[in-house]
């Protein structure tokens, strides 16, 4: 995508590629930077798994209540013992599913992620995005302004 000019309409500082960083590495660091944002998603999902499993095994105390007042107490008895506080899979509940996911693989994914924009880009982030967006926005048009405080962003 090549350098960003210093001009007063360009990114700030913290999105402007050091001299030194090339269009290889800014691509580069753009793909590690999407991959971890698709593993931020995954971490999403699972935290969503977490609460709605958590809260469907809640949800069947409700149910074990009613079908003992409906006179269908083996039934109740059935589904408190068999389903009510399951493991989701052998020795876990998504708790641990979590912890084991943020432990082994996430938290090892964003650190390296952030080592290698300090390392290879002096810690400026999103780069390439930075980049795109000079690349695609209309120059003096009030919504296309560079940064946050180029101008007003209004009408």
């Amino acid at each position: 995508m090549g350098d960003v000019g210093e001009g007063g309409d360009g990114p700030d500082l913290a999105h402007r590629r050091p001299g030194q960083v090339g269009d290889g590495t800014v691509r580069a660091l753009g793909a590690l930077s999407r991959a971890l944002e698709t593993a931020e998603r995954a971490r999403g999902h699972l935290y969503a798994f977490h609460q709605l499993t958590g809260g469907a095994d809640l949800a069947l105390d409700e149910a074990v209540e009613l079908l003992r007042e409906a006179g269908h107490a083996e039934w109740a008895e059935r589904v408190q013992r068999e389903i009510v506080g399951r493991n989701v899979i052998p020795g876990h509940w998504t708790f641990q599913i979590v912890e084991a996911y943020n432990r082994t693989y996430y938290e090892p994914f964003r650190d390296l992620e952030r080592e290698a924009v300090a390392d290879l880009a002096e810690g400026r982030d999103h780069l390439y995005e930075a980049e795109m967006k000079e690349a695609r926005r209309t120059r003096g048009h009030p919504q296309h302004t560079a940064r946050p405080d180029s101008g007003t962003g209004q009408g």
